[in-house]
């Protein structure tokens, strides 16, 4: 039997959420946006970034695993640019891969993200548009530019379903809307 949380609603291209209030720390709680497995959410925030994204100059969609991906995913159908994810964990497979540091809210522990060595040539030399579900302390965010930057790449935009936190950190965020940080 799950608890009874508090929520916060939101909406998004006609599709209505409640989404789940929890602690991260004591006294401060985050709404959380999970998108996984919720395929009408994902498509109606594809296509409302889509609109948003429409008169924008980039090539490729930049994205960090996990939950991220079925909206990039989603995004470069309603696009057609095609889209990179970078991975949290490395994979021989890799091969010459690059790789930045981060900290992730939700997870409160150093993460890394990679740049598998088969997307360099996606990234060089080209104009990506940052993608992330939320953006919320920007840890994740200067990770992917790191990333960008190392590969050779041009930062043409930076877009989310949702900023958090101080809204006015976020002004040159393309997004959908912004979450409250809520305290008690």
């Amino acid at each position: 039997m799950s608890e009874n949380r508090e929520t916060y609603p939101i909406e998004i291209g006609g599709v209505k959420r409640n989404l789940r209030l929890f602690e991260i720390k004591p006294g401060l709680k985050i709404a959380i946006l999970n998108i996984l497995g919720d395929t009408e959410l994902v498509t109606a925030s594809a296509k409302e970034l889509a609109k948003k994204l429409a008169d924008k100059d980039y090539d490729v969609l930049v994205t960090a695993e996990s939950k991220s991906i079925p909206l990039i995913h989603a995004l470069s159908v309603e696009t057609r640019k095609p889209y990179v994810v970078l991975r949290k964990d490395y994979k021989i497979y890799m091969g010459d891969a690059i790789q930045a540091e981060t900290l992730s809210i939700t997870t409160g522990k150093p993460q890394t993200l990679i740049l598998d060595e088969k997307d360099k040539a996606l990234i060089k030399g080209k104009k990506a548009a940052i993608v992330d579900d939320v953006i919320s302390t920007g840890s994740t965010l200067e990770g992917m530019r790191a990333i960008l930057e190392k590969a050779g790449g041009q930062i043409a935009l930076e877009a989310a379903i949702f900023t958090e936190g101080d809204e006015s950190d976020w002004q040159e965020i393309i997004a959908l809307g912004h979450l409250p940080v809520f305290t008690d």
